[in-house]
């Protein structure tokens, strides 16, 4: 009698060890009991009785999702191919197991589904310069269809967006137009600038007496440095208006018109 009780309390410990699971920290465990959900296993110890009860871990931490390339087409027809990385997690762990047969897939589909349908609403140019506001975009629709699930988005990220060989060359050559305008207009500015100086410029030098002849001293100095053989003086417009007056004839002055009419008393 004795060794039966020994034999089932044996058989009890072993039950009783079998029973023991052990959840980590990062994980968290779905207990059914006779085929229904009884309740959320903490990290820990916890018993599942065999025959009776069965459990599933669910592991809680952020897990990052590598999006496939996908072909699509932009709102101006335009073909790209295009890849992006997706950040989620779980909270709620009996809704990951019990509303959808396998999370990770379902994510990943809904992802590129819903990432050719946000390349297909935008511009080539909006998706190559709001590639946030996109992203942004499609991490909020894949957050609201997981929500059921249990499963919080976190964030996507575009990570690659691949452009046809032509497509690129277009590209290429508005750019290189874009600079050759950018020049041009810098180079009109900077003359209509210099036009201006020099009209400053002139403008004080007419005003100012003896400022052209500086300025003709400081061009001199300046040629005189050269080993330039050949120098062309310009001779300033004052200069040559003195010549010009020096030509003219002089007008007598009073004194020499009362020396003449002196000269003619005495003559008489």
């Amino acid at each position: 009698m004795s060794g039966l009780v020994i034999l089932l309390l044996f058989i009890l410990a072993m039950i009783l060890l079998a029973s023991i699971k052990q959840i980590n920290e990062y994980e968290r465990g779905i207990k059914f009991t006779l085929g229904k959900f009884s309740s959320i296993m903490n990290p820990g110890w916890n018993l599942v009785f065999p025959i009776f009860q069965s459990y599933s871990k669910v592991d809680i931490r952020t897990k990052a999702v590598d999006v496939p390339e996908q072909e699509a087409i932009t709102k101006d027809n335009v073909s790209v191919r295009i890849n992006a990385v997706i950040y989620y997690k779980i909270f709620d762990a009996s809704k990951s197991v019990l509303a959808v047969e396998n999370y990770f897939y379902a994510v990943s589909q809904l992802a590129q589904t819903t990432m050719r349908n946000a390349v297909g609403a935008v511009s080539l140019d909006e998706l190559l310069g709001e590639r946030e506001k996109i992203s942004s975009e499609i991490c909020s629709i894949i957050d609201t269809a997981t929500d059921p699930w249990g499963i919080k988005v976190e964030n996507v990220e575009l990570k690659d967006i691949s452009l046809p060989e032509e497509m690129k060359r277009v590209i290429a050559k508005a750019a290189e137009a874009e600079r050759e305008k950018a020049a041009v207009i810098t180079k009109a500015a900077g003359e209509v600038e210099a036009s201006l100086n020099l009209a400053k410029a002139a403008a004080t030098m007419n005003q100012t007496p003896g400022a052209l002849h500086l300025r003709t001293l400081a061009t001199i100095n300046d040629v005189s440095s050269d080993q330039s053989n050949t120098i062309i003086f310009a001779l300033p417009v004052e200069m040559l208006r003195a010549f010009e007056r020096a030509g003219e004839p002089k007008s007598p002055s009073l004194e020499d018109i009362a020396r003449v009419i002196e000269a003619k008393n005495k003559q008489q």
